[in-house]
């Protein structure tokens, strides 16, 4: 086929989108590929990454993430395809915004092009990138994309601290970083932040006390008073908690509300982490996917507790390429099963290094230890509970391929 046709399918998708709300992309994608003879269907993922739901296909229902060609795309950001009845082929393309999995592509192929050849895999994948950036763009413009990605109602806590939070995942050659949290509907006082800027990474925490409107504002002003003094310029991770601290205290209600919390700074160049523990989890040290040890320092008071000068001891680590941080709420290692009995640090760790040692990446491996923490307690789950994975991986390691070999089946 022609280069130029492909070309043309670029031009119709990016002219017609800047005016397409939402749910307007489907049709659009669809569209522009008939130019080529082919049919496309943008499929969200749901927040709890369980199923991937049509945005405007009439009639299609919600696709399971587990055990489907449609999945395995999602799951391996990879291509998927399986001969299909008939001339037609589906070929299944991850649908990425950045390095964020916000759900998947299926492409139907006429006769004449083959999901065996690569240049129509490539220029399939970076159709579908285009899509994924042009699909997180209108997110902001209406609620139709939000409310397909939820199979369950939203509570007010949980809408405030969404609108609050960055990207699940973020990558560069130095980095990545996922997080996932639960309950994602029902999530109050549980939250997170990062800057990566050139030379350094901030990664943060949060676990406000209760589970209310109340942890929920708690939680917001924490984050913003330390991101607000971050980007003011402060760099002491001592002077942001207590910036947080007096913000805090200015703003609660009557009653003590703190948040517990995990602050760090990460040296990309030289992989140097130095954190602070304000009454949070140590965080986990990862190595050749395998727990190496919990980093632990002097722990500071919770954030919010008092607006006195407090000492904070700052732990250090010298990082290897390579090395996998983990931060997890307490809500992960608490969670119980019907008998009372607690998931537990032990049961995270042997989790953690079981899908590390499958060398999926980060955002996948937290999808499927999350889902074990859920599982675990059937579902129910009575705590907020948050993962953050963090990969350390200087340019001067040999980094892995994007996109894998592709699988099929047959």
């Amino acid at each position: 086929m022609e280069p130029n046709a492909w070309w043309d399918v670029v031009a119709d998708i990016v002219g017609e989108t800047h005016r397409a709300s939402g749910p307007d992309l489907g049709r659009v994608a669809d569209h522009a590929m008939r130019r080529l003879g082919m049919a496309a269907e943008l499929y969200l993922a749901d927040h709890g990454q369980r199923v991937l739901t049509p945005i405007t296909a009439e009639g299609r229902a919600p696709i399971a993430i587990e055990g489907t060609l449609a999945g395995r795309a999602f799951q391996l950001q990879e291509p998927t395809w399986a001969p299909t009845r008939g001339p037609a082929t589906e070929l299944w393309v991850p649908m990425v915004d950045g390095t964020e999995r916000i759900g998947a592509v299926r492409f139907g192929l006429p006769d004449d092009l083959s999901p065996w050849d690569v240049e129509v895999r490539e220029r399939c994948i970076a159709l579908a990138d285009l899509l994924g950036h042009i699909v997180a763009s209108k997110f902001a413009y209406g609620d139709a994309l939000h409310v397909a990605r939820r199979t369950t109602p939203f509570t007010p806590d949980a809408e405030l601290l969404w609108q609050l939070l960055p990207p699940l995942t973020f990558a560069s050659e130095d980095i990545m970083i996922s997080v996932v949290l639960e309950p994602y509907q029902r999530v109050g006082g549980d939250a997170f932040d990062y800057a990566v800027d050139e030379r350094n990474a901030f990664c943060a925490l949060f676990d406000s006390v209760g589970h209310d409107m109340q942890s929920g504002l708690t939680t917001a002003v924490a984050l913003a008073a330390i991101r607000n003094a971050r980007r003011g310029g402060v760099r002491d991770l001592g002077e942001l908690a207590g910036t947080a601290d007096r913000l805090i205290i200015e703003n609660r209600p009557v009653g003590t509300r703190y948040v517990t919390a995990i602050l760090s700074w990460l040296d990309l160049g030289t992989g140097e982490l130095t954190y602070v523990l304000a009454g949070h989890p140590p965080p986990l040290l990862l190595r050749a996917n395998s727990a190496v040890k919990q980093l632990r320092v002097r722990p500071r008071i919770p954030l919010g507790i008092s607006d006195r000068p407090i000492a904070a001891a700052t732990g250090r680590e010298h990082l290897e390429p390579g090395d996998r941080l983990l931060f997890f709420t307490d809500g992960i290692v608490e969670s119980r099963d019907d008998e009372g009995r607690p998931f537990g640090f032990q049961r995270l760790v042997e989790f953690i290094e079981r899908d590390s040692a499958a060398n999926l990446a980060a955002p996948e491996t937290l999808r499927r230890v999350m889902h074990a923490v859920l599982d675990y307690q059937w579902g129910r789950i009575d705590d907020d509970a948050t993962l953050m994975m963090i990969d350390w991986r200087p340019p001067t390691e040999t980094l892995p391929p994007e996109t894998s070999a592709p699988r099929h089946d047959t």
